[in-house]
Protein backbone atom coordinates (compact mmCIF):
# COMPACT_ATOMS: atom_id res chain seq x y z
CA UNK A 1 0.00 0.00 0.00
CA UNK A 2 1.16 3.47 -1.08
CA UNK A 3 1.46 5.70 1.86
CA UNK A 4 1.73 8.97 -0.63
CA UNK A 5 -1.15 11.20 -1.60
CA UNK A 6 -2.87 9.92 -4.93
CA UNK A 7 -2.04 13.40 -6.21
CA UNK A 8 1.35 13.36 -5.33
CA UNK A 9 2.04 10.23 -7.49
CA UNK A 10 -0.41 11.55 -10.56
CA UNK A 11 2.11 14.96 -10.52
CA UNK A 12 5.21 12.26 -10.55
CA UNK A 13 3.73 9.70 -13.37
CA UNK A 14 2.23 12.33 -15.48
CA UNK A 15 5.00 14.96 -15.53
CA UNK A 16 7.32 12.90 -17.61
CA UNK A 17 4.32 11.35 -19.52
CA UNK A 18 3.61 15.09 -20.93
CA UNK A 19 6.94 15.81 -21.86
CA UNK A 20 7.09 12.88 -24.33
CA UNK A 21 3.66 13.62 -25.57
CA UNK A 22 4.89 17.41 -26.22
CA UNK A 23 7.81 15.74 -27.73
CA UNK A 24 6.02 13.88 -30.56
CA UNK A 25 5.01 16.80 -32.15
CA UNK A 26 7.41 19.40 -30.90
CA UNK A 27 9.99 18.64 -33.36
CA UNK A 28 7.41 19.10 -37.06
CA UNK A 29 7.44 23.08 -36.57
CA UNK A 30 11.32 22.84 -36.30
CA UNK A 31 11.94 20.47 -38.90
CA UNK A 32 13.48 23.82 -41.81
CA UNK A 33 16.21 24.99 -38.74
CA UNK A 34 17.60 21.49 -38.24
CA UNK A 35 17.58 20.57 -41.76
CA UNK A 36 19.02 23.85 -42.65
CA UNK A 37 21.48 23.30 -39.20
CA UNK A 38 22.47 19.67 -40.29
CA UNK A 39 22.87 20.48 -44.02
CA UNK A 40 20.11 17.96 -44.88
CA UNK A 41 17.30 17.36 -47.48
CA UNK A 42 13.32 18.10 -46.56
CA UNK A 43 12.98 13.91 -46.97
CA UNK A 44 15.85 13.12 -45.24
CA UNK A 45 14.34 15.22 -42.14
CA UNK A 46 11.45 13.71 -41.71
CA UNK A 47 13.00 10.96 -40.63
CA UNK A 48 13.38 12.58 -36.94
CA UNK A 49 9.56 12.20 -36.50
CA UNK A 50 9.25 8.74 -38.23
CA UNK A 51 11.86 7.38 -36.14
CA UNK A 52 10.51 8.65 -32.58
CA UNK A 53 6.67 7.35 -33.81
CA UNK A 54 8.22 4.00 -34.74
CA UNK A 55 10.41 3.18 -31.36
CA UNK A 56 7.52 4.41 -29.59
CA UNK A 57 5.04 2.43 -31.06
CA UNK A 58 6.97 -0.58 -31.07
CA UNK A 59 7.67 -0.36 -26.99
CA UNK A 60 3.81 0.74 -26.39
CA UNK A 61 2.70 -2.71 -26.58
CA UNK A 62 5.49 -4.23 -24.66
CA UNK A 63 4.97 -2.36 -21.39
CA UNK A 64 3.25 -4.85 -19.18
CA UNK A 65 5.91 -7.27 -20.10
CA UNK A 66 8.67 -5.10 -19.48
CA UNK A 67 7.34 -4.16 -16.49
CA UNK A 68 6.91 -7.52 -15.12
CA UNK A 69 10.21 -8.61 -16.27
CA UNK A 70 12.34 -6.17 -14.72
CA UNK A 71 9.71 -4.63 -12.07
CA UNK A 72 7.27 -1.44 -13.12
CA UNK A 73 9.19 0.98 -10.86
CA UNK A 74 12.87 0.17 -12.38
CA UNK A 75 11.42 -0.14 -15.57
CA UNK A 76 10.16 3.06 -15.35
CA UNK A 77 12.99 4.52 -14.03
CA UNK A 78 15.15 3.24 -16.63
CA UNK A 79 12.66 4.75 -19.33
CA UNK A 80 12.95 8.26 -17.66
CA UNK A 81 16.64 8.13 -17.45
CA UNK A 82 16.94 6.80 -20.99
CA UNK A 83 14.27 9.72 -22.38
CA UNK A 84 16.52 12.33 -20.46
CA UNK A 85 19.79 11.43 -21.51
CA UNK A 86 18.87 10.77 -25.27
CA UNK A 87 17.27 14.62 -25.07
CA UNK A 88 20.69 15.23 -24.23
CA UNK A 89 22.07 13.79 -27.14
CA UNK A 90 19.74 15.18 -29.54
CA UNK A 91 20.38 18.38 -28.78
CA UNK A 92 24.27 17.62 -29.02
CA UNK A 93 23.61 16.06 -32.40
CA UNK A 94 26.08 16.34 -34.83
CA UNK A 95 24.66 15.04 -37.80
CA UNK A 96 21.30 14.07 -39.36
CA UNK A 97 22.46 10.50 -38.98
CA UNK A 98 23.32 11.12 -35.07
CA UNK A 99 20.17 13.18 -34.06
CA UNK A 100 17.89 10.35 -36.10
CA UNK A 101 19.60 7.44 -33.86
CA UNK A 102 18.90 9.66 -30.88
CA UNK A 103 15.49 10.25 -32.01
CA UNK A 104 14.99 6.17 -31.41
CA UNK A 105 16.25 6.14 -28.24
CA UNK A 106 14.29 8.43 -27.05
CA UNK A 107 11.50 7.07 -28.57
CA UNK A 108 12.29 3.73 -26.68
CA UNK A 109 12.88 5.41 -23.56
CA UNK A 110 9.57 7.56 -23.59
CA UNK A 111 7.53 4.55 -25.23
CA UNK A 112 6.34 3.14 -21.53
CA UNK A 113 5.99 7.01 -19.97
CA UNK A 114 2.11 6.72 -21.43
CA UNK A 115 0.87 3.44 -20.18
CA UNK A 116 2.65 2.99 -17.13
CA UNK A 117 0.94 6.12 -16.27
CA UNK A 118 -2.09 5.49 -16.67
CA UNK A 119 -2.38 2.08 -14.80
CA UNK A 120 -0.46 3.54 -11.77
CA UNK A 121 -3.46 6.60 -12.05
CA UNK A 122 -6.05 3.28 -12.48
CA UNK A 123 -4.74 1.77 -9.24
CA UNK A 124 -4.08 4.50 -7.33
CA UNK A 125 -7.32 6.07 -7.40
CA UNK A 126 -10.21 4.00 -6.15
CA UNK A 127 -12.42 3.24 -8.81
CA UNK A 128 -15.77 5.36 -8.10
CA UNK A 129 -12.57 7.91 -9.12
CA UNK A 130 -11.52 6.49 -12.00
CA UNK A 131 -13.25 9.25 -14.46
CA UNK A 132 -10.71 11.99 -12.37
CA UNK A 133 -7.85 9.58 -12.84
CA UNK A 134 -8.37 9.92 -17.02
CA UNK A 135 -9.28 13.12 -16.57
CA UNK A 136 -5.63 13.63 -15.20
CA UNK A 137 -4.18 11.76 -17.92
CA UNK A 138 -6.32 13.22 -20.57
CA UNK A 139 -4.45 16.83 -19.98
CA UNK A 140 -1.91 15.04 -21.21
CA UNK A 141 -2.61 13.26 -24.02
CA UNK A 142 -5.27 15.96 -24.97
CA UNK A 143 -3.04 19.08 -24.54
CA UNK A 144 0.61 17.63 -25.58
CA UNK A 145 -0.04 17.67 -29.39
CA UNK A 146 -1.53 21.37 -29.57
CA UNK A 147 1.12 22.94 -27.21
CA UNK A 148 3.95 20.71 -28.79
CA UNK A 149 4.08 22.53 -32.14
CA UNK A 150 3.93 26.06 -30.19
CA UNK A 151 6.23 25.27 -27.82
CA UNK A 152 8.68 23.86 -30.55
CA UNK A 153 7.60 27.05 -32.61
CA UNK A 154 8.45 29.56 -29.80
CA UNK A 155 11.94 27.80 -28.65
CA UNK A 156 12.81 27.32 -32.25
CA UNK A 157 12.60 31.53 -32.66
CA UNK A 158 13.49 32.66 -30.05
CA UNK A 159 16.69 30.15 -28.50
CA UNK A 160 17.73 27.51 -31.02
CA UNK A 161 16.25 23.48 -32.00
CA UNK A 162 18.70 22.21 -29.96
CA UNK A 163 16.48 24.06 -26.62
CA UNK A 164 13.39 22.11 -27.81
CA UNK A 165 15.77 18.55 -26.41
CA UNK A 166 17.15 20.41 -23.29
CA UNK A 167 14.36 21.39 -21.49
CA UNK A 168 13.36 17.65 -20.94
CA UNK A 169 16.68 17.44 -19.02
CA UNK A 170 15.45 19.39 -15.84
CA UNK A 171 11.97 17.90 -15.58
CA UNK A 172 13.53 14.70 -16.41
CA UNK A 173 16.04 14.73 -13.39
CA UNK A 174 13.16 15.80 -11.41
CA UNK A 175 10.93 13.04 -12.47
CA UNK A 176 13.63 10.53 -11.47
CA UNK A 177 13.79 11.59 -8.30
CA UNK A 178 10.05 11.68 -7.75
CA UNK A 179 9.60 8.25 -8.86
CA UNK A 180 12.34 7.15 -6.51
CA UNK A 181 10.32 8.37 -3.75
CA UNK A 182 6.98 8.48 -4.49
CA UNK A 183 6.11 5.28 -6.31
CA UNK A 184 5.97 1.95 -4.71
CA UNK A 185 5.43 -1.73 -6.88
CA UNK A 186 2.52 -3.75 -5.61
CA UNK A 187 2.90 -7.54 -5.55
CA UNK A 188 1.72 -8.37 -8.99
CA UNK A 189 4.22 -6.00 -11.06
CA UNK A 190 7.43 -6.98 -8.96
CA UNK A 191 10.23 -8.24 -11.05
CA UNK A 192 9.10 -11.91 -11.74
CA UNK A 193 11.41 -14.87 -13.59
CA UNK A 194 10.52 -15.02 -17.41
CA UNK A 195 11.27 -16.80 -19.78
CA UNK A 196 11.90 -14.29 -23.03
CA UNK A 197 9.82 -14.39 -26.05
CA UNK A 198 12.58 -13.59 -28.90
CA UNK A 199 10.15 -14.62 -31.63
CA UNK A 200 7.16 -12.12 -30.35
CA UNK A 201 9.85 -8.96 -29.91
CA UNK A 202 11.18 -9.78 -33.18
CA UNK A 203 7.98 -10.09 -35.07
CA UNK A 204 6.11 -6.95 -32.91
CA UNK A 205 9.16 -4.50 -33.78
CA UNK A 206 9.25 -5.88 -37.20
CA UNK A 207 5.41 -5.49 -37.63
CA UNK A 208 5.07 -2.52 -36.14
CA UNK A 209 8.16 -0.64 -37.32
CA UNK A 210 7.18 -0.87 -40.52
CA UNK A 211 3.89 -0.12 -40.31
CA UNK A 212 4.26 3.00 -39.19
CA UNK A 213 6.92 4.22 -41.88
CA UNK A 214 4.36 3.04 -43.77
CA UNK A 215 1.69 5.18 -42.46
CA UNK A 216 4.04 8.11 -42.43
CA UNK A 217 5.52 8.10 -45.46
CA UNK A 218 2.73 6.15 -47.93
CA UNK A 219 1.16 9.58 -49.35
CA UNK A 220 4.48 11.02 -49.83
CA UNK A 221 6.00 7.88 -51.78
CA UNK A 222 2.17 7.63 -53.72
CA UNK A 223 1.45 4.11 -51.84
CA UNK A 224 1.93 1.03 -53.23
CA UNK A 225 3.16 2.28 -56.71
CA UNK A 226 6.46 2.20 -54.55
CA UNK A 227 8.11 -0.62 -54.10
CA UNK A 228 9.55 0.25 -51.07
CA UNK A 229 5.96 1.23 -49.30
CA UNK A 230 4.76 -2.28 -50.78
CA UNK A 231 7.81 -4.39 -49.36
CA UNK A 232 7.31 -2.50 -46.03
CA UNK A 233 3.58 -3.55 -46.38
CA UNK A 234 3.91 -7.23 -47.08
CA UNK A 235 6.48 -7.45 -44.21
CA UNK A 236 4.53 -5.68 -41.79
CA UNK A 237 1.32 -7.43 -42.62
CA UNK A 238 2.85 -11.15 -42.52
CA UNK A 239 5.37 -10.02 -39.37
CA UNK A 240 2.15 -9.03 -37.43
CA UNK A 241 -0.24 -12.02 -38.63
CA UNK A 242 2.58 -14.26 -37.28
CA UNK A 243 2.95 -12.02 -34.18
CA UNK A 244 -0.69 -13.04 -33.50
CA UNK A 245 -0.28 -16.63 -33.69
CA UNK A 246 2.97 -16.94 -32.18
CA UNK A 247 1.81 -15.00 -29.10
CA UNK A 248 -2.12 -17.07 -28.94
CA UNK A 249 -0.59 -20.58 -29.09
CA UNK A 250 3.43 -20.95 -28.83
CA UNK A 251 4.58 -18.15 -26.36
CA UNK A 252 5.03 -18.99 -22.50
CA UNK A 253 5.45 -15.83 -21.64
CA UNK A 254 3.85 -13.52 -24.63
CA UNK A 255 4.89 -10.14 -25.08
CA UNK A 256 1.37 -9.32 -25.54
CA UNK A 257 -1.70 -11.32 -23.89
CA UNK A 258 -3.99 -11.20 -25.96
CA UNK A 259 -6.95 -12.95 -24.12
CA UNK A 260 -7.46 -9.71 -22.83
CA UNK A 261 -9.62 -9.38 -26.28
CA UNK A 262 -11.91 -11.30 -24.98
CA UNK A 263 -13.51 -8.80 -22.95
CA UNK A 264 -15.88 -7.33 -25.12
CA UNK A 265 -15.86 -3.78 -23.12
CA UNK A 266 -12.06 -3.63 -23.32
CA UNK A 267 -12.15 -4.66 -27.32
CA UNK A 268 -14.98 -2.49 -28.45
CA UNK A 269 -13.51 0.20 -26.33
CA UNK A 270 -10.25 -0.13 -27.96
CA UNK A 271 -11.71 0.23 -31.35
CA UNK A 272 -13.96 3.13 -30.43
CA UNK A 273 -10.16 4.79 -29.00
CA UNK A 274 -9.01 4.04 -32.58
CA UNK A 275 -11.39 5.64 -34.41
CA UNK A 276 -11.59 8.58 -32.19
CA UNK A 277 -7.95 9.62 -32.41
CA UNK A 278 -8.26 8.81 -35.88
CA UNK A 279 -11.27 11.32 -35.96
CA UNK A 280 -9.02 13.77 -33.82
CA UNK A 281 -5.63 13.58 -35.33
CA UNK A 282 -6.97 14.37 -38.77
CA UNK A 283 -8.92 17.09 -38.08
CA UNK A 284 -5.72 19.26 -36.33
CA UNK A 285 -3.86 18.35 -39.19
CA UNK A 286 -6.25 18.95 -41.83
CA UNK A 287 -6.96 22.66 -40.12
CA UNK A 288 -3.61 24.36 -40.04
CA UNK A 289 -2.94 22.89 -43.67
CA UNK A 290 -6.33 25.14 -44.73
CA UNK A 291 -5.71 27.78 -43.23
CA UNK A 292 -1.37 28.35 -44.47
CA UNK A 293 -1.89 27.03 -48.02
CA UNK A 294 -5.01 28.37 -48.92
CA UNK A 295 -6.20 30.99 -45.96
CA UNK A 296 -2.67 32.88 -45.86
CA UNK A 297 -2.41 31.81 -42.35
CA UNK A 298 1.34 32.14 -40.62
CA UNK A 299 2.58 29.11 -38.72
CA UNK A 300 2.09 31.14 -35.17
CA UNK A 301 -1.48 31.80 -36.22
CA UNK A 302 -2.89 28.42 -37.68
CA UNK A 303 -1.45 27.14 -34.27
CA UNK A 304 -2.89 29.88 -32.28
CA UNK A 305 -6.51 28.34 -33.78
CA UNK A 306 -6.04 25.24 -32.21
CA UNK A 307 -4.81 26.41 -28.98
CA UNK A 308 -8.78 27.06 -28.03
CA UNK A 309 -9.62 24.12 -28.17
CA UNK A 310 -7.39 22.67 -26.17
CA UNK A 311 -8.32 24.66 -23.77
CA UNK A 312 -12.10 23.58 -24.19
CA UNK A 313 -10.88 20.01 -23.44
CA UNK A 314 -8.84 21.07 -20.18
CA UNK A 315 -12.05 22.38 -18.90
CA UNK A 316 -14.19 19.76 -20.41
CA UNK A 317 -11.82 16.51 -18.94
CA UNK A 318 -12.40 17.40 -15.19
CA UNK A 319 -16.47 18.35 -15.60
CA UNK A 320 -16.99 14.42 -17.72
CA UNK A 321 -14.33 13.17 -14.70
CA UNK A 322 -17.05 14.52 -12.06
CA UNK A 323 -20.26 13.61 -14.23
CA UNK A 324 -19.20 9.86 -15.21
CA UNK A 325 -19.82 8.54 -11.82
CA UNK A 326 -22.91 10.21 -11.82
CA UNK A 327 -24.50 9.77 -15.17
CA UNK A 328 -24.35 6.63 -17.57
CA UNK A 329 -20.92 6.62 -19.05
CA UNK A 330 -22.76 5.29 -22.39
CA UNK A 331 -24.84 8.36 -22.35
CA UNK A 332 -21.71 10.64 -21.73
CA UNK A 333 -19.85 8.41 -24.64
CA UNK A 334 -22.58 8.98 -27.10
CA UNK A 335 -22.77 12.74 -26.15
CA UNK A 336 -18.94 12.86 -27.27
CA UNK A 337 -18.88 10.72 -30.44
CA UNK A 338 -21.81 12.88 -31.79
CA UNK A 339 -19.92 16.47 -30.67
CA UNK A 340 -17.00 15.07 -32.17
CA UNK A 341 -18.92 14.13 -35.81
CA UNK A 342 -20.72 17.30 -35.29
CA UNK A 343 -17.52 19.46 -34.78
CA UNK A 344 -16.08 18.05 -38.13
CA UNK A 345 -19.37 18.28 -39.89
CA UNK A 346 -18.91 22.16 -38.82
CA UNK A 347 -14.99 21.73 -40.81
CA UNK A 348 -16.48 20.18 -43.74
CA UNK A 349 -18.45 23.57 -44.75
CA UNK A 350 -15.37 25.91 -44.29
CA UNK A 351 -15.13 28.11 -47.49
CA UNK A 352 -12.36 30.32 -49.13
CA UNK A 353 -14.13 32.99 -47.29
CA UNK A 354 -14.35 31.69 -43.61
CA UNK A 355 -13.19 34.40 -40.96
CA UNK A 356 -11.06 33.22 -37.74
CA UNK A 357 -14.22 33.01 -35.70
CA UNK A 358 -15.70 30.73 -37.68
CA UNK A 359 -12.96 28.47 -37.91
CA UNK A 360 -12.15 28.46 -34.24
CA UNK A 361 -15.18 27.56 -33.26
CA UNK A 362 -15.31 23.84 -34.62
CA UNK A 363 -12.15 23.68 -32.72
CA UNK A 364 -13.25 24.70 -29.74
CA UNK A 365 -16.85 22.54 -30.19
CA UNK A 366 -14.11 19.71 -30.69
CA UNK A 367 -12.10 19.98 -27.84
CA UNK A 368 -15.11 19.99 -25.85
CA UNK A 369 -16.45 16.21 -27.36
CA UNK A 370 -13.12 15.21 -26.93
CA UNK A 371 -13.45 15.67 -22.97
CA UNK A 372 -16.34 13.96 -23.09
CA UNK A 373 -15.22 11.44 -25.17
CA UNK A 374 -12.03 10.05 -23.11
CA UNK A 375 -13.20 10.39 -20.07
CA UNK A 376 -16.48 7.79 -20.24
CA UNK A 377 -14.46 5.56 -23.12
CA UNK A 378 -11.79 4.77 -20.88
CA UNK A 379 -13.75 4.37 -17.77
CA UNK A 380 -15.99 1.83 -19.83
CA UNK A 381 -13.44 0.21 -21.42
CA UNK A 382 -10.86 -0.41 -17.92
CA UNK A 383 -13.49 -0.95 -15.48
CA UNK A 384 -13.29 -4.86 -16.20
CA UNK A 385 -9.67 -5.18 -16.31
CA UNK A 386 -8.31 -6.72 -13.00
CA UNK A 387 -4.97 -4.66 -11.63
CA UNK A 388 -2.39 -7.31 -12.41
CA UNK A 389 -3.71 -7.28 -16.22
CA UNK A 390 -3.83 -3.08 -16.21
CA UNK A 391 -0.36 -2.66 -17.35
CA UNK A 392 -0.81 -5.20 -19.96
CA UNK A 393 -4.17 -3.34 -20.97
CA UNK A 394 -3.24 -0.30 -21.13
CA UNK A 395 -0.03 -0.79 -23.02
CA UNK A 396 -2.50 -2.03 -26.18
CA UNK A 397 -5.39 0.47 -25.45
CA UNK A 398 -2.55 3.16 -25.99
CA UNK A 399 -0.75 1.82 -28.82
CA UNK A 400 -4.30 1.52 -30.43
CA UNK A 401 -4.90 5.15 -29.59
CA UNK A 402 -1.66 6.46 -30.82
CA UNK A 403 -1.94 4.46 -34.48
CA UNK A 404 -6.18 5.49 -34.78
CA UNK A 405 -3.86 9.24 -34.99
CA UNK A 406 -1.29 8.07 -37.31
CA UNK A 407 -3.54 6.19 -39.32
CA UNK A 408 -6.44 9.14 -39.89
CA UNK A 409 -3.14 11.37 -40.42
CA UNK A 410 -2.47 9.05 -43.64
CA UNK A 411 -6.16 8.66 -44.66
CA UNK A 412 -7.00 12.47 -44.78
CA UNK A 413 -3.38 13.46 -46.49
CA UNK A 414 -4.58 10.51 -49.31
CA UNK A 415 -8.08 11.90 -49.69
CA UNK A 416 -6.85 15.65 -49.62
CA UNK A 417 -4.61 14.72 -52.75
CA UNK A 418 -6.60 12.68 -54.71
CA UNK A 419 -9.59 14.66 -54.35
CA UNK A 420 -7.90 17.50 -55.17
CA UNK A 421 -7.07 16.06 -58.72
CA UNK A 422 -10.25 14.92 -59.09
CA UNK A 423 -12.33 18.51 -58.70
CA UNK A 424 -9.59 19.69 -60.79
CA UNK A 425 -10.37 17.46 -63.63
CA UNK A 426 -14.03 18.30 -62.69
CA UNK A 427 -14.02 21.76 -62.72
CA UNK A 428 -11.58 22.60 -65.65
CA UNK A 429 -14.36 20.94 -68.15
CA UNK A 430 -16.05 24.30 -67.39
CA UNK A 431 -13.06 26.68 -68.77
CA UNK A 432 -13.63 26.72 -72.58
CA UNK A 433 -13.88 29.27 -75.01
CA UNK A 434 -17.64 28.40 -75.55
CA UNK A 435 -18.74 28.89 -71.46
CA UNK A 436 -19.74 32.74 -71.34
CA UNK A 437 -18.49 33.29 -67.64
CA UNK A 438 -15.05 32.05 -68.35
CA UNK A 439 -14.77 34.56 -71.43
CA UNK A 440 -15.96 37.54 -69.23
CA UNK A 441 -13.60 36.54 -66.73
CA UNK A 442 -10.58 36.30 -69.09
CA UNK A 443 -11.71 39.61 -70.81
CA UNK A 444 -11.67 41.58 -67.10
CA UNK A 445 -9.12 39.98 -66.30
CA UNK A 446 -6.63 41.18 -69.60
CA UNK A 447 -8.20 44.57 -69.17
CA UNK A 448 -7.33 45.02 -65.02
CA UNK A 449 -3.85 44.15 -66.19
CA UNK A 450 -3.67 46.43 -68.94
CA UNK A 451 -4.97 48.69 -67.15
CA UNK A 452 -1.49 48.00 -64.63
CA UNK A 453 0.54 48.63 -68.05
CA UNK A 454 1.07 45.01 -69.71
CA UNK A 455 1.09 44.45 -73.47
CA UNK A 456 -2.46 42.65 -74.74
CA UNK A 457 -1.00 39.21 -75.03
CA UNK A 458 0.89 39.39 -71.78
CA UNK A 459 -2.22 40.55 -70.25
CA UNK A 460 -4.50 37.29 -71.37
CA UNK A 461 -1.82 34.82 -70.07
CA UNK A 462 -1.93 36.77 -67.09
CA UNK A 463 -5.37 37.11 -66.84
CA UNK A 464 -5.48 32.79 -67.85
CA UNK A 465 -2.94 32.04 -64.90
CA UNK A 466 -4.55 34.34 -62.41
CA UNK A 467 -8.09 32.39 -63.43
CA UNK A 468 -6.39 28.93 -63.27
CA UNK A 469 -5.10 29.74 -59.95
CA UNK A 470 -8.40 29.92 -58.24
CA UNK A 471 -9.59 26.73 -59.73
CA UNK A 472 -6.50 25.31 -57.86
CA UNK A 473 -7.88 26.87 -54.90
CA UNK A 474 -11.41 25.85 -55.52
CA UNK A 475 -10.36 22.68 -56.21
CA UNK A 476 -8.52 22.38 -52.99
CA UNK A 477 -11.39 23.70 -50.97
CA UNK A 478 -13.26 21.14 -52.28
CA UNK A 479 -11.02 18.50 -51.40
CA UNK A 480 -11.19 19.64 -47.77
CA UNK A 481 -14.64 19.79 -47.24
CA UNK A 482 -14.69 16.02 -48.93
CA UNK A 483 -12.39 15.13 -46.32
CA UNK A 484 -13.81 16.91 -43.16
CA UNK A 485 -16.96 15.20 -44.43
CA UNK A 486 -15.53 11.27 -44.49
CA UNK A 487 -14.28 11.71 -41.50
CA UNK A 488 -17.27 12.98 -40.02
CA UNK A 489 -18.96 9.87 -41.35
CA UNK A 490 -16.52 7.63 -40.27
CA UNK A 491 -17.17 9.19 -36.46
CA UNK A 492 -20.74 8.81 -36.30
CA UNK A 493 -19.96 4.76 -37.59
CA UNK A 494 -19.04 4.31 -34.46
CA UNK A 495 -22.10 5.22 -32.30
CA UNK A 496 -23.68 1.45 -32.20
CA UNK A 497 -20.93 -0.15 -30.73
CA UNK A 498 -21.51 1.79 -27.66
CA UNK A 499 -24.26 -0.42 -27.15
CA UNK A 500 -22.06 -3.52 -26.82
CA UNK A 501 -20.51 -1.79 -23.82
CA UNK A 502 -20.76 -2.38 -20.26
CA UNK A 503 -19.40 -1.14 -16.82
CA UNK A 504 -17.80 -4.05 -14.45
CA UNK A 505 -17.23 -4.55 -11.02
CA UNK A 506 -14.30 -7.02 -10.58
CA UNK A 507 -12.25 -7.40 -7.45
CA UNK A 508 -9.63 -5.30 -7.13
CA UNK A 509 -6.16 -5.43 -4.71
CA UNK A 510 -6.34 -3.40 -1.96
CA UNK A 511 -6.62 0.51 -2.68
CA UNK A 512 -3.32 2.59 -2.61
CA UNK A 513 -3.34 5.83 -1.09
Amino acid sequence: MNKWSKWIIALTVMLPTLIEIVDTSVVNVSLDHIRGSLSAGIDESTWTVTSYLVSNAIIIPMTGWLSRLFGRKNYLIFSIVLFTISSLLCGSAWSLQSLVVFRILQGIGGGALQPISQSILLETFPPKQHGIAMAVFGVGIMFGPIIGPLLGGWITDNWSWHWIFYINIPIGIISVFMTTIFITDPPYMQRQKMKIDYWGLVLLATGLGCLQIVLDKGQQDNWFDSGFILALSIISAVSLVSFLLVERYFAEHPIVDLLTFKNISFSTGSTVMFIGFFNLFASIVLLPIYLQTLMGYTSYLAGFVLGPGGIATLISLPIAGKLVTKVNPKGLLSFGIVVNAYATYLMSNFTLSADFATVIWPRVVLGIGMGFFFIPLTTLTMSGIKKEDMANASGIYNLLRNLGGSFGVAFVTTILARRAQYHQSQLIDNLTPYDTAYRIAVHQGTQALQLRGLESSQAQQGSLATIYNELLRQSSMLSFNDAFHLVCVIMICVLPLVLLMREAKVPVAPEMH
